[in-house]
């Protein structure tokens, strides 16, 4: 079955009750999820979750406020504005060293989007939940590996992990991305008349195989806790795996064009040092390509895409090879419309706008088969 996407402006004009009910809703279908369980966090740590959401209209969606139900969750917004498919976070971050015990927040997210009838608001609620001992202290609070160059890898860092409690508490092991070089040592076991003090050493660090992208994946301790509720324990883990050789912009956008019509885009090509661009294509012959055929540190690459006869959505990637170290091929994606010249449109002027904001605000027409 195909999916059709409809127009906010045609539900607009509709009128019908359950058509309104999907306006109210507009909003939520940008969103990747909208909750999630931290989980056993100790005190003192640093916890906190990205939720990650993408304008998926022509119109610009702003994010006007976010409320929190719980002082014990503060929310960060990474971009309050977003233009056609552009991505942001509205992240969590727990507070572990004021409150402790079962912790559960309501975010409220107000977000707006004008459009040629008016302007549409929406509010999306999402939800977090967080349990925070007090007999487990990690310090420090996450491991932060900051930008790695990619294939460089990332030395260890030492987090100390201290408990108080029953006497046969362990870690029994240490759970995390296979991208990571993990390490657990237990360092002391001193028996109290009240309880037990034991502390271990996690080592983690980067391994060079790791894969361009950020790395947002906790370290889970498992530990052999009777309270089955409170067995596990994450430990935050940061970092950014850059890559050589880097385009912008990503994705690249085509615009609104008409049948036939041509346009020219920059697409801005960087690496750490010279290189040369040994190939580039598009996935037919509606793209050209501009290349210098000598070797820099950025590469500006004009390219040219023909739009065909028959409108509709434009979308795919360009894939460019370089002579860098490591062979990385960079596939950037681009996205455009190829629009119908309006038939009650005055002749001397032009069918098709190449800006986004005069079209009705909508998702993108899609071919993208339904599963």
């Amino acid at each position: 079955m195909r999916r059709i996407f409809i127009t906010l402006g045609l539900l607009l004009s509709a009128g019908s009750p359950s058509l309104a009910e999907e306006i109210a809703d507009w909003a939520t279908p940008m969103f990747d999820h909208t909750s999630h369980d931290f989980g056993t966090v100790a005190r003192g740590q640093e916890a906190e979750h990205g939720f990650p959401l993408k304008n998926i209209y022509v119109e610009d969606v702003v994010i006007e406020a976010v409320h929190s139900s719980c002082s014990c969750m503060i929310p960060r917004v990474t971009r309050n504005r977003l233009k056609m498919h552009e991505k942001g976070e509205i992240i969590a971050v727990v507070d572990t060293k004021k409150f402790l015990g079962r912790k559960e927040t309501t975010f409220r997210v107000d977000l707006s989007c004008q459009t040629a009838q008016g302007l549409l608001r929406a509010e999306v609620q999402l939800h977090a939940y967080a349990y925070i001992r007090s007999d487990v202290v990690v310090e420090p609070g996450a491991v932060r590996f900051g930008s790695v160059p990619h294939g460089a890898g990332a030395p260890r860092q030492k987090v100390s992990i201290s408990y108080a409690g029953q006497s046969d508490w362990k870690i029994l092991q240490a759970e995390g991305n296979p991208y990571l070089d993990l390490e657990l040592i237990e360092t002391g076991r001193h028996p109290g008349p009240a309880s037990t003090q034991v502390s271990y050493d996690l080592l983690v660090g980067l391994k060079a195989d790791a894969p361009v992208g950020s790395l947002r994946d906790p370290v889970m301790l498992v530990t052999n806790d009777r309270d089955r509720n409170a067995a596990r324990v994450v430990v935050s883990v940061e970092g950014d795996v850059t890559a050589t050789i880097s385009a912008k912009p990503s994705p690249l956008m085509l615009g609104l064009i008409s049948p036939g019509q041509s346009v020219e885009r920059p697409l801005v090509v960087r690496g750490q040092k010279p290189f040369r661009i040994t190939d580039i294509s598009g996935p037919n012959d509606r793209f050209q390509f501009e290349v210098a055929d000598e070797a820099k540190i950025l590469h500006v690459v004009p390219i040219t895409f023909t739009a065909g006869d028959t409108p509709g959505t434009v979308t795919g990637e360009i894939r460019i090879q370089t002579d860098a170290p490591g062979g990385e091929t960079l596939k950037v994606k681009y996205h455009g419309r190829i629009v119908a010249p309006d038939p009650e449109a005055p002749s001397d002027e032009s069918p098709a706008d190449d800006s986004p904001s005069e079209e009705s605000p909508s998702e993108e027409p899609s071919s993208e088969e339904s599963p």
